[in-house]
């Protein structure tokens, strides 16, 4: 057991060692002097990009990226997409739902029926363009200098940073559904034959993709604004001052830049699902027992793919239907 007087000498020599410390802390420093050194070292970070580990993982979401597309283009051939006319709302089906859930361009206009019309890829794969940056740790992009620079799709410029090579069909923007029509025979060979298994190739492509931007999004850096969908691919938002949201809007239309995540990057586009035990048009009086998919998800599943488990619980497949109304 320490003695009483010794343990007050240790005491007191900690307290005058605190206090030579703090001393010594809060000592003027030159920033002068010290902003070489800083500036060189940040000169430095990109020395360790890109990171050799994710060079194969960029290179995977490419290709995902170049199949996913070709599966969805190829899969509306045969399975119609609805788009309202008034609002961002999808249907994968030929009709459309009934549900009372349009907003149109006004805030009066909420809660009403849709108007639908046909929908094509762009309305299954929300498209996120960023700028294309030569170097990750370049200079912030000033407002005067928004049109000096490329718009790319932000997987693309993520893919691009993280060290992957690009050619011009990753450049390129999803194209347009294909709306020529395939003749009987043709049509039944490709059902019996291909539909299934390009569903199923869609679906993995659309994981695939998910998962390796969750993986980059580990290692490089991503910003997206807080109050609309711009984003950007570095370390630094930029500052074109385009911001969409006027409400929120601040000095003359700046970002407000947070951390981004997958779903910034690669919308998963929530729609509707429509179940086997549900009606063949979606009424408003059910919307609480419906379940709900990524528009890709409810595309692939309606050709024939399985699922994964870890979307039944919002698809609600074993769920219960709605009740019939006996009202005259």
């Amino acid at each position: 057991m320490v003695p009483r007087r010794e343990l007050c000498r240790i005491l007191l020599e900690g307290r005058h060692f605190c206090g030579a410390y703090a001393r010594l802390y809060s000592a003027k420093v030159d920033l002068k002097k010290l902003r070489p050194m800083i500036m060189k070292r940040i000169e430095g970070r990109a020395k360790d990009y890109p990171v050799p580990g994710m060079v194969p993982v960029a290179q995977e979401v490419l290709k995902a990226r170049t199949l996913l597309i070709q599966g969805v283009s190829t899969l509306l051939r045969f399975f119609p997409v609805a788009a309202c006319k008034l609002c961002s709302e999808v249907y994968v089906g030929e009709k459309g739902h009934l549900i009372q859930t349009c907003r149109g361009y006004r805030p009066r206009g909420k809660n009403r029926v849709h108007e639908w019309i046909n929908g094509g890829i762009k309305d299954i794969l929300v498209l996120v363009e960023a700028f294309h940056l030569k170097t990750m740790f370049q200079d912030v992009i000033k407002h005067h200098q928004r049109f000096d620079y490329d718009r790319i799709p932000a997987v693309v410029e993520l893919c691009y940073q993280a060290g992957a090579d690009l050619h011009d069909e990753n450049l390129q923007c999803m194209p347009e559904s294909d709306d020529a029509q395939i003749e009987g025979n043709e049509a039944e060979v490709i059902l019996a034959d291909d539909l299934m298994l390009i569903a199923n190739g869609t679906l993995r492509a659309w994981e695939t993709l998910r998962s390796g931007v969750q993986k980059l999004l580990l290692v490089y850096p991503a910003k997206v604004c807080k109050y609309c969908s711009e984003v950007h691919v570095g370390p630094s938002g930029h500052k074109a001052r385009v911001c969409g949201v006027f409400k929120y809007q601040s000095w003359r239309g700046g970002h407000f830049w947070k951390k981004a995540e997958v779903d910034d990057l690669v919308p998963s586009n929530i729609v509707w699902f429509p179940r086997p035990q549900d009606p063949p048009v979606l009424v408003d009086e059910g919307r609480d027992f419906y379940g709900h998919a990524p528009a890709v998800v409810s595309l692939c599943v309606q050709a024939g793919a399985i699922p994964p488990a870890k979307y039944h619980c919002m698809m609600k497949i074993q769920g219960q239907t709605a009740p019939v109304s006996t009202k005259l």
